[in-house]
């Protein structure tokens, strides 16, 4: 996942007690006082972007906030914390050709959202089949790719992958203004957009700001997840807190393989197939920032193709029980550079605590009892960050004629088609899901431009 927050990717000095080339050794081991501390912070980091996905695809479906039983909504946060956690050992601790090896965290991806809702919008849980069917064959396919990431990177350089980013952070900024003003289940009633609902939404937004631009350490790393907290403590002194879900949870959830069913759709296959491509870029990229800022090395091609395998096989089996698909975080890779520890044992530490999390039912009900407009206000804010990421990654790029050409066609066909929906009332289904998702039309139209434009500029590699 693309970060939320943006950060000077250069290695931080090493702790007090630890020698320079310990703290930038993935296999050293600092000890549990440092590692579990540490690791919650990892959890901190990315706790909210983990759960938001499976909470937006819930309430698309008319099964999450405000609907008569929320009870799948709870089952699928859970499936995020834990399946989060599994994804990360095998990042950690690796399987064979699966895993780098490296302190990369895993959680939900953002980039799959515009393929989920069309295919989950206003269908209820039934529609959850076909959805985690389409994330088993993505993964799979996704496991696939890194058989042959050295040969693809050429296919997506800065100028596709971020405009793929910025597509993502626009295709989703119209959720969280919605949830800021009362949720889908208000759209229509005069509750919607109260001034009580921007209130809560504010409280969240002004506590995450004040908190990345004063705070330090911990303060300013959790800043979303605190703010969160301040909006819910506001919303618990206006009365709108309901904890009837908490006492009616379970003290332990067991995962259920195919707990929505099977179901096979030909146009949700195809999306999850070709997002997969696109978050198999983002993985790599990561792999080179914590490699080359942390480490002060390239990344190998055995870390590039196992951290992709993970993120292949991870989304995999989260399907198999019901999560959506997986990818690395970002905003972890640039807790690694702030702290100046690079040991994967310390994100092992962390994924032990999301498995454990997971199995917790009442975990997930907590977070149910969040009002939507508390969300929202930190939806805003991360999905804000999605876009600005893209910004960063973009200003790398050469703006030349032909790259403004590309970028601008790409960004215009994919947004007007987002913005425009009845536009494509008489194309085949498949087609409409696909086209309308804005974040497949921009990078299948980015890159065959990019490939068949002269001019383009030959990237190599030379890992080892």
């Amino acid at each position: 996942m693309t970060a939320l927050i943006a950060p000077e990717l250069v290695a931080a000095p090493a702790p007090t007690g630890m020698a320079p080339a310990q703290a930038r050794d993935p296999d050293w081991f600092p000890g549990l006082a440092v590692a579990v501390p540490l690791g919650i912070q990892h959890v901190l980091a990315m706790f909210v972007s983990n759960m938001t996905p499976a909470i937006i695809v819930a309430g698309a479906g008319g099964f999450g906030f405000g609907s008569a039983d929320p009870s799948q909504m709870i089952y699928m946060i859970q499936m995020a914390m834990l399946f989060a956690g599994l994804a990360t050992l095998m990042q950690t601790i690796g399987f064979g050709p699966v895993g780098a090896r490296l302190p990369l965290v895993q959680g939900t991806s953002f980039a799959y959202i515009p393929i989920m809702i069309p295919i989950v919008a206003g269908k209820g849980v039934e529609a959850m089949a076909a959805l985690t069917t389409a994330a088993l064959f993505g993964g799979l396919l996704h496991a696939f790719l890194s058989m042959f990431v050295g040969r693809i990177r050429f296919a997506l350089p800065p100028l596709i992958t971020g405009l793929v980013v910025l597509m993502i952070g626009l295709s989703l900024m119209r959720i969280g203004i919605q949830y800021a003003a009362g949720g889908v289940p208000a759209v229509g009633t005069p509750a919607f957009g109260a001034w009580q609902s921007w209130l809560l939404a504010g409280v969240v937004v002004v506590v995450t700001l004040a908190l990345n631009f004063f705070g330090r350490g911990i303060w300013s790393t959790a800043a979303v997840l605190l703010g969160l907290m301040a909006g819910y403590a506001a919303a618990l002194a206006m009365g709108r807190i309901d904890f009837a879900p908490v006492a009616s949870a379970g003290l332990v959830m067991v995962p259920m393989p195919f707990h929505f069913g099977f179901a096979i759709s030909a146009s949700a296959i195809l999306g999850f197939c070709l997002t997969g491509f696109v978050s198999s870029i983002e993985t790599i990229g990561d792999v080179d920032a914590i490699c080359e800022g942390n480490a002060g090395r390239p990344a190998t091609e055995r870390e590039l193709s196992g951290a992709v395998a993970a993120d292949g096989v991870g989304t995999a089996l989260a399907a198999v029980f019901g999560a959506m698909p997986n990818t690395t975080f970002s905003q972890n890779v640039g807790l690694i550079a702030i702290t100046g520890v690079m040991s994967r044992h310390v994100v092992t530490v962390g994924a032990l605590f999301l498995v454990l999390c997971g199995l917790l039912p009442k975990v997930g009900a907590v977070i149910t009892t969040i009002p939507i407009e508390v969300l929202g206000g930190g939806v805003i804010v991360m999905f804000g960050m999605v876009a600005s990421a893209a910004t960063s990654m973009l200003s790398g790029v050469e703006w030349t004629q032909r790259n403004m050409l590309i970028f601008g066609v790409s960004l215009s066909l994919a947004l007007g088609l987002q913005l425009e929906p009845l536009a494509l009332q008489h194309v085949p289904e498949t087609a409409r899901i696909l086209l309308g998702s804005g974040v497949l039309p921009a990078a299948v139209t980015a890159v065959v431009l990019n490939l068949l434009v002269p001019g383009r500029t030959e990237v190599t590699s030379s890992r080892t």
